[in-house]
């Protein structure tokens, strides 16, 4: 929680609103930014989700009024994810991988938007907000692209700590040691 004028200004630098002053209203102005852009995202289907422009866009969308860096990559390291310089490369990996998964039907439809899922989270392309980001592109893919209904992500919101936030990152965990079922099965219950 922010309490003094200093915390404040330092968080000021990272926020755009300055009318957040604690974690529960920066939780709940990012949830309404992400549900606007959800709105937007679903209402028309996209020219192309598998494009870099797209990914980068759609952060922007979710978190533009929130975060001045929203839709840029992230320039430091952190403990998981690719070194920062390597992000747009591993993206375009990312994104060329999906594009085959789908015109060869490598996988079922579920795991190819799983495995999507699983690679953009492991790869960390933004300073935050990387697992709602991969979750709701995920969902595009399986709505617009794949045909298929979203996925139900354990039911539970995963933002807070609890018991379904830490099965989805069990699975994930499982899924880095490219082991899936706990994954698939997760993204469906």
């Amino acid at each position: 929680m922010i309490e003094n004028v200093q915390q404040r200004r330092r968080w000021r630098v990272f926020t755009t609103p300055s009318h957040i002053t604690n974690q529960s209203e920066l939780d709940r102005w990012e949830q309404d930014n992400i549900m606007e852009a959800e709105v937007w995202a679903f209402r028309r289907k996209p020219g192309d989700i598998l494009s870099a422009k797209y990914v980068r866009l759609l952060h922007k969308r979710m978190f533009e009024n929130v975060w001045r860096w929203a839709g840029k990559f992230r320039r430091t390291g952190k403990n998981i994810g690719v070194e920062p310089w390597l992000i747009g490369y591993s993206l375009t990996n990312i994104l060329e991988d999906v594009r085959f998964w789908i015109d060869e039907n490598a996988y079922p439809t579920d795991e190819i938007a799983a495995r999507f899922h699983h690679r953009l989270v492991s790869t960390h392309l933004f300073a935050n907000g990387n697992g709602r980001h991969a979750r709701l592109i995920a969902d595009l893919l399986l709505v617009h692209t794949l045909g298929r209904s979203r996925f139900t992500w354990g039911s539970e919101s995963l933002v807070q700590a609890g018991e379904c936030r830490q099965q989805y990152i069990d699975a994930l965990q499982n899924a880095d040691r490219r082991d899936y079922e706990k994954l698939l099965r997760f993204v469906r219950s």
